[in-house]
């Protein structure tokens, strides 16, 4: 296979294009070609107006290295693609694993434990994806809060309800992140996610997939049981031997993948009691961030998005004052500010967009980031506490509707205090928001090191996106889960904690941040029960 780096077309231009380029880089005839395959799409606006999609493409045809070496070509070369390889299971365990948690790190661990023959039993303390849809819009439609099936908890995990995006910064060089891609379009996902440099699915298409995950699941000889929650683990002689469930029922095993998401706080604090080993881990806090979708694209085009260009995005972050990161998070283009709360009086707020991004807003969270130095003690479970506390203050200040604010008053309440705000204010456009929302301070929520750390952030973000610190920007809040507030301790070879037979595993478990890296790591778990499955029978 030969493979070409940078070949530019310009937007709305087909793979016949493509090809001609190919061809001409490697001088031969398009019909020469026997194969072609797209590898990497990305979008360069660097001379904007002027846009081109860059392209790597692998090329198959007879007499490759002779037609290589002919071609000179500095942007070609020879590559053999080699596939990931999950381990061999030769015999079955005598007992089935049990997953927690339906996130991507607990789907794909279930599934491939399923292929490997170990019928595994997979516990979601939420609903099926398509009764949690069921719930979650008659929330943001009439305010009625389910606390077991919500945008956090439920089939598909939190990341279900967001952006979708796949690509991630995990290092790979065992194939596991092309895997997920290649199981994504499996199940119902585009194939271009497989060559876009910043792949996303969107809501939409993602309740399709975790359905059809789960059916095959079920297919291979593994059961999903919802609204079926983990209460309690029982060990014996330093391992797991089984669990307790709501309900009161016994689930015998020695082998548990804990993939309960960054939320599961009850399931934390039972671990906790249980003496489970974990600690406190920093993650980031702020707002939602929405501007017109047509401003971003002015931004990043230097002209209207047009024909064959999506929605744009973006990517900020700098430094505070006082040497904190101030950044960009989940950006969403053409996308939904979401309340994604999922405990009683407390909110929090996430961004969603559908697979067209066609939404009027494009929105980010704009996070400060906290240490275990701003949690109330050091306790591990401290970043719990003050997530909650954060929550508790946002849902006060919007009486229970997501609270919102112009950049303007948010920057004169953090300055001045909160007698700068006005005690009404007109939109100059509409929050494009999931769910109730009305007018409030925002200033209030937050210790006043993060609010200042945002009004500086915005600032900076001001000098490099053109009208981003606008007076009328829009800010939502409180984001608090942008990550896992604490990390379950598990061994770095044998990924098990020090209560053998229990896998930590995904975002929840402080191991992965966002929907690939999370199922890249329930990919590993899986590789590891079958390894130890083996050595235990050897």
């Amino acid at each position: 296979m030969i493979r070409i780096q940078q070949i530019n077309i310009r937007p709305g231009q087909g793979e016949d294009e493509l090809r001609k380029k190919a061809a001409k880089l490697l001088k031969i005839k398009s019909s020469d070609i026997e194969g072609f395959h797209i590898v990497k799409r990305s979008l360069d606006a660097r001379k904007k107006p002027e846009i081109f999609y860059s392209y790597t493409v692998d090329v198959a045809l007879r007499e490759e290295q002779r037609v290589w070496k002919n071609s000179r070509c500095a942007q070609a070369q020879i590559v053999t693609e080699k596939p990931y390889c999950f381990p061999r299971s030769e015999k079955l365990p005598a007992e089935r694993p049990v997953v927690v948690g339906t996130g991507p790190a607990g789907l794909f661990c279930a599934y491939f434990l399923a292929k490997a023959g170990f019928r595994p039993i997979v516990l979601e303390r939420g609903k099926s994806v398509e009764e949690r849809q069921k719930d979650v819009e008659r929330f943001w439609r009439e305010g009625i809060l389910n606390p077991e099936s919500n945008v956090q908890f439920g089939e598909g995990g939190a990341g279900t309800f967001s952006d979708g995006k796949l690509n991630t910064l995990v290092k790979d060089k065992y194939g596991r992140n092309r895997e997920v891609l290649r199981l994504f379009v499996k199940f119902g996902a585009p194939e271009e996610i497989l060559y876009e440099s910043k792949p996303h699915i969107g809501t939409d298409v993602l309740c399709t997939v975790v359905k059809r995950m789960r059916e095959e699941i079920c297919l291979l000889g593994g059961e999903v049981y919802f609204e079926r929650m983990m209460t309690e683990l029982l060990t014996e002689n330093g391992r797991v031997c089984g669990m307790v469930c709501g309900d009161g029922e016994v689930l015998r095993t020695d082998t548990v993948v804990l993939a309960v998401g960054h939320s599961a706080r009850n399931t934390f604090e039972m671990l906790y009691e249980k003496g489970i080993p974990m600690e406190a881990k920093p993650f980031a806090v702020g707002v939602r961030a929405e501007h017109r979708q047509a401003l971003i694209n002015d931004s990043q085009y230097g002209r209207d998005n047009g024909e064959g260009l999506p929605a744009a995005a973006y990517k900020v972050a700098g430094k505070t004052s006082d040497g904190r990161g101030v950044y960009s998070f989940c950006m969403c283009p053409g996308g939904y500010v979401v309340n994604a709360s999922s405990e009683p009086e407390k909110l929090c707020v996430n961004g969603m967009s559908y697979s067209g991004r066609d939404g009027e807003n494009a929105n980010s969270a704009i996070v400060v980031t906290v240490s275990p130095e701003d949690f109330p003690g050091d306790h591990p479970l401290a970043g719990v506490a003050f997530q909650r506390e954060l929550e508790k203050k946002a849902y006060a200040a919007g009486k229970g509707a997501v609270p919102v604010q112009t950049l303007a008053s948010f920057r004169a309440c953090t300055l001045q205090g909160a007698g700068a705000m006005q005690p009404k204010e007109a939109y100059a456009f509409a929050p494009q928001i999931k769910g109730q929302h009305c007018f409030a301070d925002l200033t209030g929520i937050f210790p006043p090191f993060v609010s200042r750390g945002i009004v500086e952030g915005m600032e900076q973000f001001g000098r490099k996106i053109k009208g981003f610190d606008a007076p009328d920007t829009l800010l939502s809040g409180v984001e608090s889960r942008t990550s896992s507030p604490l990390r379950i301790h598990r061994d770095e070879e044998t990924l098990q904690s020090s209560l053998a037979g229990l896998y930590p595993c995904g975002e929840g478990a402080g191991y992965a941040g966002g929907i690939t890296s999370a199922a890249m790591d329930g990919i590993r778990v899986a590789e590891g029960i079958v390894i130890d499955a083996q050595k235990k029978i050897k």
